[in-house]
């Protein structure tokens, strides 16, 4: 039976700090700061399944062609976070946590030598969170300018 990997810290309390769509513990901070010495700018694009299944797919910044139906969640340790459209509008009531843990990684995620792979974890958000989030209005379509 497979038991899911903790999380490498806790995933935070709903009433704290400020929400974004996207976050990632201190282990996946370290591996995109590891990736980012090693690769320069990095991206990241969560999978929607297939060959990869729902990973987050981690990539030198440009090398993932984004589309008219990509959108940008956020940023984690500096990197852009982008899904499609069609997936986020399953996802938008939650809160993405990227974490890093042991395994391979997706098989063009540039994390996969490295023992670590890239997870996204979620949590709804709070009545709060959600209030302040839907602020921030849907998200941008395609790159960041």
């Amino acid at each position: 039976m497979n038991t899911p990997a903790a999380p490498s810290t806790p995933v935070p309390a709903p009433e704290t700090g400020p929400v974004g769509r996207v976050s990632a513990t201190p282990a996946a901070v370290a591996l995109i700061e590891r990736l980012v010495a090693q690769h320069g700018p990095l991206m990241f694009h969560q999978s929607g399944g297939c060959c990869d299944g729902s990973a987050p797919m981690c990539f030198a910044l440009g090398e993932f062609l984004l589309g008219d139906s990509d959108v940008l969640l956020g940023e984690i340790a500096g990197t852009p976070f982008y899904m499609s459209r069609s997936q986020f509008a399953y996802w938008e009531h939650t809160h993405l946590i990227i974490d890093a843990v042991p395994g391979n990684g997706g098989m063009f995620s540039l994390e996969r030598p490295t023992g670590l792979r890239f997870l996204t974890r979620s949590r709804l958000y709070s009545d709060a969170e959600w209030e302040a989030v839907s602020a921030l209005g849907p998200p941008t379509q395609g790159p960041r300018a």
